[in-house]
């Protein structure tokens, strides 16, 4: 079986990659082919004969077309131009989030692939009145340009796969915390932030008040989520193909009170608030609560505390206190 990652140089691309090598995980059978596309590779792979990296833009449409003549099996899409760089550059956001995305799905239509598509959403797709709780058929309302060019490709994904050109589905991620590494230009990267840093001895900061509430997902989660989502049987799915994923709603208060029982006490010192009303704008948009049933009769697992994901983080990151 041939599986091809896009955005498989980002640090979920490279996760899944892994945990696609060394565990393999997908009911249509073993992996023959792997391979990763990005434009770049920051990190070190798994060295196996099976795994290829292809340095790219996702919007060439030359090289993709020539990446899914060797019709690949299954397709995780995970490529995006994050939250806030989207609000900040529309036409870039348009390209990637958007434009990239529907010239894969005509791609796979003029190919006559068909291929199983896993397709990263993100609850960004909502806004609004952020004290309601989300249920399964709520609407999508975007109040961002990331949440709208999202939404945009999950009614894509439904609509070629209800004609029969692929078999997609969309999965919409909570706010993924803690990732490793350096903070980036996603609106929701400061969740990551204000527990990974002082857990390195560095300052962080937070743009939003305490007893704000998150919707959150550890990466551990998600990885293992991607390849549930790949492993559902299409009838089980009918004609919906978007899926709110189960998360965990905390604060930011938690979250640092989390931090401080599993650690000493004083690296909270290290945090503090920094107002950001770019930040703000977007941040508190994104509703909190939700009541993904749907999720959770197809078997998609959450954490269970916020506890839990900085102990996960933790140990994978092999710190040591």
């Amino acid at each position: 079986m041939h599986v091809l990652i896009i955005g498989g140089g980002g640090f979920l691309g490279r996760r899944l990659a892994r945990e696609l090598i060394e565990k393999g995980g997908l009911v249509q059978g073993g992996i023959t082919r792997l391979t990763l596309l990005d434009r770049a590779f920051p990190e070190e792979l798994p060295k196996d004969p099976r795994l290829e990296r292809v340095e790219a833009d996702f919007s060439d449409g030359e090289l993709l077309g020539k990446l899914l003549g060797q019709r690949p099996d299954v397709i995780f899409h995970l490529a995006a131009i994050v939250s806030g760089e989207a609000e900040k550059n529309l036409d870039l956001g348009m390209a990637v989030n958007f434009q990239a995305s529907l010239q894969l799905l005509e791609l796979c239509r003029s190919l006559a692939l068909r291929p199983k598509i896993v397709f990263a959403s993100s609850v960004a797709v909502f806004g609004g009145d952020v004290s309601r709780t989300i249920l399964d058929e709520t609407a999508a309302r975007p109040r961002s340009s990331y949440g709208t060019q999202k939404a945009m490709v999950e009614l894509l994904m439904n609509d070629y796969s209800r004609r029969g050109f692929v078999d997609a589905r969309s999965i919409r991620l909570p706010t993924i915390a803690i990732r490793p590494g350096r903070p980036n230009a996603a609106t929701s990267s400061f969740v990551s932030s204000m527990i990974r840093e002082p857990l390195h001895g560095k300052k962080a900061t937070y743009p939003v008040a305490l007893d704000t509430e998150i919707w959150i997902q550890s990466p551990k989660r998600v990885v293992r989520n991607f390849l549930h989502a790949a492993n559902i049987a299409e009838k089980k799915l009918g004609d919906d193909r978007i899926i709110n994923l189960p998360g965990l709603t905390t604060t930011v208060r938690e979250m640092l009170h989390s931090l401080e029982r599993l650690t000493d006490p004083g690296l909270i010192k290290l945090v503090s608030r920094q107002p950001d009303a770019f930040l703000e704008g977007i941040v508190l948009t994104w509703p909190p609560n939700f009541d993904p049933q749907r999720a959770t009769r197809l078997g998609f697992v959450a954490d269970a505390s916020s506890e839990e994901i900085i102990r996960l983080y933790i140990e994978e990151e092999n710190i040591m206190l």
